[in-house]
């Protein structure tokens, strides 16, 4: 995710954001081998104030990568375990009878964090996923018709698994809606498989989460969001983006296309991807670049295509094609 650096003077400080950037990234590439695409864009997500929808197959490190994302930063964290029998209130919280008031008082819920890591989401019904609804858009929980606010730095990180579909619920498209990116991982090249197995055995053991330490704290990143707003977007941009966006509600091959919290979307986590490249403005290869993880799931191909192989992949290809790049 590196680009050649423009010789230009930026308008605005971005030389310690890039600096934390590939503090974050070096203090996982300890334990991580490969996987650059997916650690740059969860940064980007960190920074977009955005969620992430991890899918991959199992023992690829997608859980590992989350969980040392959030301890690389000085904030809390906590982990949920998505299973059948799941209920929302293990999730939220619950209110619980105080027999010494004789008053009920709110127990909150393990979402009650900065950093979520959500592992196996498509294995709750519908009933527990959409008790995330809520959280996710408006970053409050309502309980007995109180309403909870989170902190500031609020990310839900979670994993599915794309081949097991036993035991497995469909995410809900205004769930799925919801998530900034949602992140393939695909194997390690055999050059990367070769350097997981010497790291293992160097580390003869030892597990990976003490390796990391915390190297960005919740005040850097609500600077750095700050600093993202400032980016400059020309007019033309703005127009290629929306360009991009409607196209998808227009295409044959789709049934749904992105709704405008997607362009929206693309227009906040552009900017990132400038920030972090050192750029105060936002050019084509950065909309370009989030496009794909951004579209992926918010567009669904008619049944006709999808039983001839068309993936959303191919259709937003076709759509970026199709449009003219701005100048």
């Amino acid at each position: 995710m590196e680009e050649n650096n423009l010789n230009f003077e930026s308008r605005i400080a971005l030389s310690e954001l890039q600096e934390s950037v590939n503090k974050i990234k070096e203090e996982l590439h300890k334990v991580i081998i490969g996987q650059d695409d997916f650690i740059h864009f969860m940064i980007l997500a960190l920074l977009s104030d955005g969620h992430v929808l991890i899918e991959g197959v199992p023992g690829i490190a997608k859980t590992l990568t989350a969980r040392l994302l959030a301890k690389s930063i000085d904030t809390d964290f906590s982990r949920i375990q998505f299973t059948p029998d799941l209920m929302p209130s293990d999730i939220l919280g619950t209110s619980i009878l105080n027999l010494k008031t004789s008053n009920f008082e709110f127990k909150a819920g393990p979402v009650f964090s900065n950093m979520i890591l959500i592992d196996e989401i498509n294995r709750s019904p519908a009933k527990t996923q959409a008790a995330l609804f809520e959280v996710m858009e408006e970053r409050q929980v309502t309980i007995d018709g109180k309403t909870y606010p989170m902190e500031e730095l609020f990310m839900v990180l979670s994993t599915q698994n794309p081949i097991e579909h036993e035991g497995t619920y469909a995410l809900p498209e205004a769930q799925l809606d919801r998530f900034l990116f949602k992140i393939k991982v695909n194997y390690p090249t055999p050059e990367e498989e070769l350097e997981i197995i010497k790291l293992h055995q160097e580390r003869k053991g030892k597990k990976a989460l003490p390796f990391i330490n915390p190297v960005i704290s919740e005040k850097q990143i609500s600077e750095y969001k700050k600093t993202i707003r400032n980016v400059t977007v020309e007019d033309k941009i703005m127009k290629y983006i929306s360009d991009i966006v409607i196209n998808t509600r227009n295409h044959p091959h789709l049934y749904l296309g992105a709704s405008p919290r997607a362009s929206v979307s693309i227009l906040i986590a552009s900017k990132a991807n400038a920030a972090i490249n050192g750029r105060d403005f936002v050019i084509p290869e950065d909309i370009k670049l989030v496009l794909y993880p951004i579209l992926r799931h918010r567009l669904i191909v008619t049944p006709e295509r999808e039983m001839e192989g068309v993936t959303t992949e191919k259709i937003i290809e076709m759509i970026v094609k199709s449009i003219e790049v701005p100048r």
